[in-house]
């Protein structure tokens, strides 16, 4: 199943990559969120091959994800390794440049077939991307 959720931010495709990429200062963004690095990418600290591990306060486990996608500045990939209630998550991010700001085409996938699952991806895919977008917006 798939969700992709769509925003334009009136600010420069490399102020909206540098956001989205920097996976420590989610935490500024993201309410009450932890991030750490558990392996670094290469040959970007926060390229392919990085594991970051996500926090939230509360009793829910760490969400582990690891970048698989990294084409600066238009496209970042994730997989899930643990932590997140959908089987097989993963999440992709397509930046594009529309004039002086950048179009942001965020989708989340599982390969979950219970229609429910549909619902919460795209609620969740939601809150990410205004959650990208006011990131990006105060960059």
């Amino acid at each position: 199943m798939q969700s992709t959720a769509t925003a334009t931010v009136a600010r420069p495709i490399d102020v909206v990559w540098a956001t989205l990429t920097d996976h420590e200062g989610m935490a500024n963004w993201g309410p009450g969120m932890s991030v750490t690095i558990d392996e670094p990418g290469s040959p970007e600290r926060n390229g392919l091959g990085a594991v970051r591990r996500i926090s939230a306060p509360g009793p829910a486990p760490a969400i582990v994800e690891e970048v698989v996608t990294f084409d600066a500045p238009n496209v970042f990939g994730y997989k899930a390794r643990s932590g997140v209630p959908f089987p097989g998550y993963s999440g992709e991010v397509r930046l594009t440049s529309e004039g002086t700001g950048t179009r942001i085409d965020y989708t989340l996938n599982s390969s979950a077939s219970f229609p429910p699952v549909k619902l919460a991806l795209a609620a969740v895919n939601q809150v990410l991307l205004r959650l990208l977008v006011k990131a990006a917006a105060k960059a």
